[in-house]
């Protein structure tokens, strides 16, 4: 893979909390414990807000719609076999979360964190995505809900 670029689809989770505030869902990697969102490969026959919420569910079991048009992109480099890195595009989709269930496919394997966007951003390595989350309060609060 050398001097390649991978793509990856993600899902930028959000919901209003009882007191209806804006929160974020981080997740941990499970190899280096990062915190970041869910993401994951594209998967033929899907489209990519599709794959959002299909790595949602499967690493931190929420289900909600995604947002057909991309919220944003960031990068990233991804720690592959015998210690080497491929940087990853990833294709960022809004997705506002309807359920959270506590038992799902990678529940034993990530820890999961509701956290409103500037402390979530605070906690993610990657510059752009934390570029992404910050944006969120203001995006919202000018009534833009990503359509």
């Amino acid at each position: 893979m050398r001097g390649k670029v991978a793509n990856q689809v993600g899902a930028i989770c959000f919901r209003a909390n009882p007191d209806r505030i804006l929160e974020v869902l981080l997740i941990t990697t499970r190899e280096t414990h990062r915190w970041t969102i869910p993401k994951g490969w594209p998967i033929q026959g899907l489209q990519p807000h599709e794959v959002a919420e299909r790595e949602a569910w499967e690493e931190a079991g929420v289900r909600g719609n995604a947002k057909k048009k991309p919220y944003g992109y960031y990068t990233y480099l991804k720690r592959i076999k015998n210690n080497r890195s491929i940087q990853c595009v990833v294709q960022a989709h809004l997705l506002q979360v309807k359920k959270v269930r506590f038992t799902f496919p990678e529940c034993r394997e990530r820890v999961l964190i509701w956290l409103p966007p500037t402390e979530a951003s605070s906690r993610v390595p990657e510059r752009q995505l934390k570029s992404l989350i910050s944006g969120l309060d203001a995006k919202f609060s000018s009534g833009d809900t990503g359509k």
